[in-house]
């Protein structure tokens, strides 16, 4: 890392992975609020090359990286009549190279899907600070990535709002800790029952109660296995078993998650649900940073409300549970199999309740494998993929 000349003080060097994205915005806005001890120096994205280009603008990193090959000629051209020394790259093995190399001393992982595990492993083998937004890493490898973690000497921040709440909680340390307590607001459905789910559009689906996200996580959030995914990344990231790590309904969304030890006592994280709080968190830690994010009002917002979710009308968060206890390949075929199932459903072809039905064949179809690698992992991904993909077709829900 580098020194600021005026005060000695060190400058993160930050690798922002998915910096067109909503994640990657949040990121780069604290990053601005810093400029004494935050830098991009590294800013990757898919094929967004505008989007890409404004932010180069705008950031000044040394290294731009596309993962579309297509696109990188358009990235070379548009830095340099621009005027910027960034220099470009394109494909996963620069975007690997760079996050494990000198180019950076931070890694947001915010890239989606299983596209971002290499780059995520990397970061973790190389020792950097890691703040983890990729779900997938965690669900589909997290034995992997918490070992090259551990032998890489990296830090993990999650960035998840809930595993962020319980990092800040635990912020001296697990001693003592008897289980966790993840929170979800419930979705668009919360209160309903499984009859009156089963003729839901993928319209009503992706319309949250709070925010505005992208389809596939509404829908997730809808049928609470947004929530199952986030139990199997508590459980890596904690090293709690699933029957120690649960789930309550919390509607207001103002208690992240919450932390319980064995005298007793209960910690809490609350705030606002803006993800700046826990990028700041992860950018700053041990010290608190500013993020942007205004306090939490307790008069103003009233009441908290707590319930248990329903698993007769919400499966999938049995389900997630049920491929922890498996362990091995199966957190990667829930996973895939969810994915494929939500697509189907946003294209209608399937039905809402096909979702969690759909997962829970592929559960059973593919056993699960003790000890996986990755390219076992991966073959789990595309084997459920396939016959998930067949499942639809046949119109087999079930």
């Amino acid at each position: 890392m580098a020194e600021a000349g005026n005060a000695g003080v060190v400058v993160r060097q930050v690798a922002v992975l998915g910096a067109t994205g909503s994640i990657g915005s949040s990121t780069l806005d604290v990053i601005a609020r810093h400029p004494d001890r935050l830098r991009a120096s590294v800013l990757a994205a898919g094929r967004r090359v505008d989007a890409l280009l404004a932010l180069c603008r705008e950031h000044r990193p040394d290294h731009a990286v596309v993962a579309d090959a297509t696109a990188y000629a358009a990235l070379r051209d548009g830095l340099r009549d621009a005027g910027l020394p960034t220099r470009a790259h394109c494909g996963g093995e620069a975007l690997q190279a760079l996050v494990a190399g000198e180019a950076c001393d931070t890694v947001v992982a915010a890239i989606v899907g299983a596209a971002g595990l290499p780059s995520t492993l990397a970061a973790a083998r190389a020792g950097k600070r890691l703040l983890l937004a990729n779900k997938e890493s965690l669900v589909l490898a997290g034995d992997l990535l918490t070992r090259a973690a551990r032998e890489g000497g990296a830090r993990v921040v999650p960035i998840d709002s809930e595993h962020n709440a319980i990092f800040q909680c635990l912020g001296a340390g697990n001693s003592g800790l008897a289980r966790i307590v993840l929170t979800a607001s419930g979705g668009p459905f919360r209160g309903r029952t499984r009859a009156s789910l089963a003729t839901v559009t993928p319209a009503e689906a992706v319309r949250h109660p709070k925010w505005s996200m992208g389809p596939k996580i509404s829908v997730d959030s809808a049928t609470l296995m947004n929530k199952g995914l986030e139990v199997i990344e508590a459980h890596h990231l904690f090293g709690l078993p699933g029957e120690r790590i649960g789930v309550l309904v919390h509607p207001q969304s103002l208690v992240h998650s919450l932390v319980e030890f064995v005298d007793g006592s209960t910690l809490a994280q609350l705030g606002l649900p803006d993800m700046r709080t826990a990028l700041a968190v992860g950018l700053g830690w041990p010290e608190r940073i500013a993020s942007g994010v205004a306090g939490l009002d307790l008069l103003q917002h009233g009441r908290l409300d707590f319930e248990a979710p329903d698993l007769d009308a919400f499966p999938c968060l049995a389900l997630a549970y049920q491929a922890l206890a498996a362990g091995g390949t199966a957190p990667a075929v829930l996973n895939a199999a969810n994915e494929v199932a939500v697509s189907s459903f946003l294209q209608g072809r399937t039905p809402f309740l096909g979702i969690p039905a759909l997962v829970e064949n592929c559960l059973a179809a593919l056993p699960a494998t003790a000890d996986p690698d990755l390219e076992t992992l991966l073959a789990a991904d595309a084997a459920a993929r396939e016959y998930a993909q067949r499942r639809v077709a046949a119109g087999a829900f079930a």
